[in-house]
């Protein structure tokens, strides 16, 4: 039996390359392939550095989607049906409408799907292929293999290879699909099984895929203490809480961190506290960039355009906080309501969803009717603020105060800004 495990990528992805992508590797699909019990031949296909050949041969088919390139992936899992091979279908956007993906597909699995992967596969071989499979149980990482990431071309990414340390997130902001789909309870995995994947880990350089590293403070504490004798050093994303605790932020920075990702999401005080974000209101973004920043890390903010409580000054006066604060870089969200969301569910009832083209939702388009701006404006506002940070004048003005880790700067300014020149999408 042989399995192929795809990731599509929408026709829109502007960090979609073949020799050398801006991207990091689906963590999906190397994950199955662990799971994938032996005898059983299994491919992953990626498609932002790799074509995907709609004659390949296989048994079993599954497509791990997102929003965003969920009708490519639909697309490809028609094709396949067409050519008489079974389709599974699972990732977040499938979760969320699980109906719609069953109109394109043979089987969805809903939720985590490590410890289904191998029913899935138990059933295709004896040709009695369930139509849903819902895990609705936390998956135990401590029993998880670490991810098959030879299934991948590792050469072809910008950084071949990741770490997870934990999921789910409790704030459970409005926006946000992490909490709808991994829950809002934090799991984290042994330290000592981080430690044994980090150590295989090639390169020098890690980065955690986390949403929120930080979510645990002493579990956290431990991961980066034992981290410290590894050499290594570390990215991840995490929430402005790691500011609040000096040990913590300490041990961070002795651990290797040398860049943080990190949601501000938006300046005002009410979007904040009506999204459900209210870590951010316990201290002053400053007051939290100068702390981190004194430790030598650098700062990838993250905000979103569209709240309700924006106005023709927000994105003027967001780009003026990077500008002032030297962040490395910044991303310029646009307000997105992904189904499965709070927020999606709001918009939908007061009738103010303008499109139901996944394509669209890539956070480059404005799907909603705002409450203060017409969509073309806010999206041409954002773009303003994007070619407003990614420039040369900007990236000299923004630079770092020491030349501590002037590589990582570099490589992100530089990214972004071929990035923001290839900014487009369907029409």
């Amino acid at each position: 039996m042989k399995v192929v495990l795809i990731s599509p990528a929408a026709g829109s992805y502007v960090w979609r390359k073949k020799k050398l992508a801006f991207t990091l590797p689906p963590l999906a699909l190397p994950l199955l392939a662990a799971v994938t019990p032996r005898g059983i031949a299994v491919e992953c296909l990626d498609e932002a550095v790799v074509d995907v050949d709609e004659n390949l041969r296989a048994d079993l088919v599954g497509l791990s989607v997102m929003t965003a390139n969920a009708p490519r992936g639909y697309a490809l899992a028609d094709h396949f049906r067409s050519r008489g091979i079974p389709v599974v279908m699972g990732g977040i956007h499938v979760s969320s409408l699980p109906e719609e993906a069953l109109s394109h597909c043979d089987a969805v699995v809903i939720g985590e799907g490590e410890f289904l992967w191998p029913r899935v596969l138990e059933d295709a071989g004896r040709g009695r292929l369930q139509t849903v499979y819902r895990n609705e149980n936390s998956t135990n990482w401590a029993e998880t293999p670490a991810p098959r990431w030879d299934l991948l071309p590792q050469n072809k990414y910008f950084i071949p290879r990741t770490v997870q340390v934990s999921r789910g997130c409790p704030v459970g902001c409005s926006f946000c699909s992490v909490s709808s789909f991994f829950g809002r309870n934090y799991r984290t995995r042994p330290v000592e099984q981080v430690l044994e994947e980090v150590r295989r880990v090639p390169r020098k350089l890690l980065i955690f895929v986390d949403d929120n590293l930080v979510g645990h403070p002493e579990y956290a504490k431990q991961l980066f203490a034992a981290l410290i004798p590894c050499g290594k050093k570390w990215v991840a994303q995490c929430s402005l809480a790691v500011a609040e605790d000096p040990e913590l932020l300490d041990l961070a920075a002795r651990s290797g961190c040398i860049g943080l990702l990190i949601g501000f999401e938006s300046l005002s005080a009410t979007a904040m506290a009506r999204i459900g974000k209210k870590v951010n209101l316990r201290q002053s973004y400053e007051e939290a960039v100068r702390k981190i920043h004194a430790k030598g890390i650098q700062i990838q903010g993250s905000f979103i355009f569209g709240f309700d409580e924006d106005h023709s000054g927000t994105v003027a006066e967001t780009w003026d906080f990077v500008r002032r604060n030297k962040l490395s870089g910044a991303n310029y969200c646009l307000l997105t309501p992904f189904p499965g969301t709070r927020l999606f569910d709001e918009l939908q009832q007061e009738g103010r969803i303008l499109s139901r083209d996944w394509r669209l939702y890539d956070r480059n388009h404005v799907v909603y009717r705002p409450a203060r701006f017409l969509p073309e404006e806010l999206r041409e506002r954002t773009e303003w603020a994007y070619r407003q940070t990614y420039n040369l004048r900007s990236l000299w003005n923004r630079r770092p105060i020491t030349f501590q880790h002037y590589s990582l700067y570099l490589a992100l300014n530089f990214g972004y800004w071929r990035g923001v020149r290839k900014r487009k999408g369907p029409d």
